[in-house]
């Protein structure tokens, strides 16, 4: 009775979420945005579910359970990773885990939308690309959003001390609720002395892996004029430029996270997206910024133009450029003086008249649809691309997985291909026949529509005369293999010059060549990028676990007494991979037992620690015998490897072995430790 009166409660109490019931979308603009916290009534007050039939769990070394977490105040964040609305409270939810870092546990409930949403080891590269640092169960199964009732992403729900469950809210713009909630939660527990304030340990996903040259690279942009190509390095928030044949020229921007305005070495974005060029004056979407970004390449200054840095929540504004606030724009196309832009949060398409400065919703009501007609009624879902020819404009209609056209002269739009919210899968064909999935990129070329299907990790071909669309490139598995058969993991961005097609391949880290011609794909190498700043990889005030390893025991090794020994660790790499010298490669071997018999050649701690270039496979650590006797060694090797292209993704591996030694006084006994292991 209780069970059911929690999903009737619950049910009552979500507002309409932005990124839609899962099925009924049939709701109003005016509940997309802001909610306030709907309390269970008293009579009502029931326990939380228990949080199982998960799929696997991310940022955390076991699963979590409600009664283990008695003590703490509990936020679960339902959400699935290609709603945009789910990605924007990502801020708020780090600003609640700072505030109430030792009372509040945010858990994230992920109940995927699409097919490849519910795999895990995409799910932990969205966890990586967004810096989510709480634990994320992977709901992809919707056993623990049926058991708290939930109909739409996303979806917040409270959990007091005792595990009951406190209220729930749905949408954005809720962080001010949500904290004087947790504000007085923590207080009233804190005065019962029910309150656990010990701090909850971790293991993050970003503790398992490196930086790389490139970081889920958004979008590219070729420029066959001046062999140039952009390229939008958006977690190292940086535009990188190089020519066409992957020879680095500069990069802008210093990486770090902000909207600094200025010089090439000092300017900052957040997560860039789509890119537009107009001769020497390129233009950015800078996607978390909530800004547009103009580039003067030749006096190498970064200028904002567009946007206040403050998300919009209005379908309406229009004004003077500085003055209105945008809501991640995620794609640009300039046609004349009018920089069309695809401004994902809000669902519409956007204007920038660059003559006067001035910024206005140019399609879409706001109401995430897909909606056909004149250009004030249409409806768009999350787009995410854009590009034209002549007087169409193309659309990546991300959400509804489709492509949609609109006619600047007619001023409407139609759906060319594809199916709807909830209609998506990989079929080729002609028109609502095709199914898509979650495209993010579109490029026209020669009469024809290039899409990006992001997550059939493909390269599909759309003829806007007929609706037909073909696969043109990809298996339809995520990987990354080159030639005639290739694969790729979610791309996002297309661009074309010189019959090669450019392609950012957001998941493998990497930008791919494709020959338009011939199909053959190969992957661009661009020598002598570095990431922005070096490895971090730290425990701090998080209670973030360090990588650990399991540690190897081996049998008994004989020493001999003679003139000094030596410690060799050796380590197989995977083919085609490997040491990042860019890392801080880590290394440390001590003594544990039977000092008197055994050192290290060097003064105490006993410790040696190399890193980064210093760092050559197989180790030798000079060993000194003292006497004849039993010690043992402790060896722990934190090693980062990457593909020899340096993408994909840059893999980190502690491996720890303990060694017991036999140290005697025999001449024929083996002046050599081995330490051996591999990695896969």
């Amino acid at each position: 009775m209780k069970r059911r009166l929690l999903k009737f409660a619950l049910a009552l109490a979500l507002l309409v979420s932005p990124c839609g019931v899962r099925y009924d979308f049939a709701q109003s603009n005016s509940s997309l945005w802001k909610g306030s916290l709907m309390p269970l009534p008293q009579e009502g007050r029931v326990r939380a579910p228990e949080l199982a039939g998960a799929r696997g769990w991310l940022n955390t070394d076991k699963p979590l359970s409600l009664a283990a977490l008695r003590g703490k105040v509990v936020l679960l964040d339902f959400w699935t990773y290609g709603c945009i609305n789910c990605i924007h409270i990502i801020p708020d939810l780090k600003r609640l885990e700072q505030k109430y870092s030792k009372e509040l546990v945010v858990i994230g409930v992920h109940s995927a939308k699409f097919e490849n949403e519910k795999e895990t080891e995409n799910l932990r590269r969205i966890i990586l690309r967004y810096e989510i640092e709480h634990p994320v169960v992977n709901d992809a199964d919707f056993r623990i959003w049926q058991e708290y009732g939930v109909r739409g992403w996303p979806t917040l729900v409270l959990i007091d001390p005792a595990g009951y469950v406190i209220g729930s809210v749905s949408g954005e713009g809720n962080y001010d609720v949500l904290d004087r909630v947790i504000g007085q939660t923590v207080e009233e527990f804190k005065k019962r002395g029910l309150l656990n304030e010990q701090p909850l340990g971790l293991a993050l996903e970003r503790a398992k892996t490196g930086d790389l040259p490139l970081a889920f690279p958004g979008k590219v942009l070729a420029d066959r004029g001046q062999d140039r190509l952009f390229i939008a390095d958006s977690n190292h928030n940086r535009i990188v430029v190089t020519r066409l044949d992957g020879t680095l020229l500069y990069t802008i921007g210093t990486g770090a996270r902000g909207s600094r305005d200025g010089a090439f070495e000092s300017a900052e974005f957040y997560r860039p997206q789509g890119m537009a060029l107009d001769g020497d004056t390129l233009y950015v979407a800078d996607t978390e910024n909530h800004l547009i970004r103009r580039v003067q390449l030749k006096s190498r200054v970064v200028e904002t133009i567009a946007g206040t840095g403050k998300q919009s929540f209005s379908f309406d504004e229009a004004g003077a450029a500085r003055e209105v606030s945008l809501n991640s724009p995620w794609d640009l196309y300039l046609q004349g003086r009018t920089l069309y832009i695809a401004m994902a949060g809000p669902h519409q398409i956007w204007s920038l008249d660059l003559d006067k400065m001035s910024v206005a919703v140019f399609a879409g009501s706001g109401r995430e649809a897909r909606t056909d007609g004149p250009l004030a009624e249409a409806a768009f879902a999350q787009p995410s691309g854009i590009t034209g020819e002549a007087a169409r404009l193309y659309v990546a209609d991300s959400e509804a997985n489709i492509i949609r056209a609109i006619d600047t002269s007619k001023r409407s739009v139609e759906t060319l291909a594809g199916g709807d919210l909830f209609d998506f899968g990989d079929e080729d064909g002609a028109r609502d026949e095709v199914r898509l999935q979650h495209p993010l990129g579109v490029l026209a070329r020669e009469g024809k529509v290039f899409i990006a299907d992001t997550y059939n990790h493909k390269i599909k071909l759309l003829d806007p005369k007929t609706g037909t669309v073909k696969t043109f490139s990809g298996t339809g598995r995520p990987g990354q293999m080159d030639g005639t058969r290739a694969s790729f993991y979610e791309p996002g961005g297309l661009s074309a010059a010189n019959g090669k097609l450019f392609v950012a391949d957001t998941n493998n880290h990497a930008i791919r060549v494709i020959d338009i011609a011939t199909r053959q794909t190969s992957t661009l190498r661009i020598k002598g990028l570095q990431p922005p700043s070096a490895i971090e990889k730290t425990d701090g005030a998080s209670g973030a676990t360090v990588l650990s390893a399991e540690e190897m025991k081996t049998a008994v090794q004989r020493l001999s007494i003679g003139a000094g020994g030596t410690l060799v660790v050796d380590v197989a790499l995977p083919a085609g991979y490997h040491l990042n010298e860019a890392a801080p490669q880590r290394y440390r071997v001590s003594v544990e037992g039977g000092k008197d018999v055994l050192a290290l050649a060097g003064d105490s701690p006993l410790l040696v620690s190399l890193g980064g270039k210093d760092l050559q496979l197989p180790l030798r650590t000079p060993l000194r015998a003292l006497s004849a006797g039993r010690a043992e060694l402790s060896i722990k090797l934190t090693l980062y490897y990457c593909r020899e292209d340096d993408t994909g993704t840059c893999q980190i591996k502690t491996l720890a072995w303990r060694i017991p030694v036999e140290v005697t006084k025999d001449a024929n006994a083996p002046r050599q430790i081995k330490a051996q292991g591999k990695v896969e």
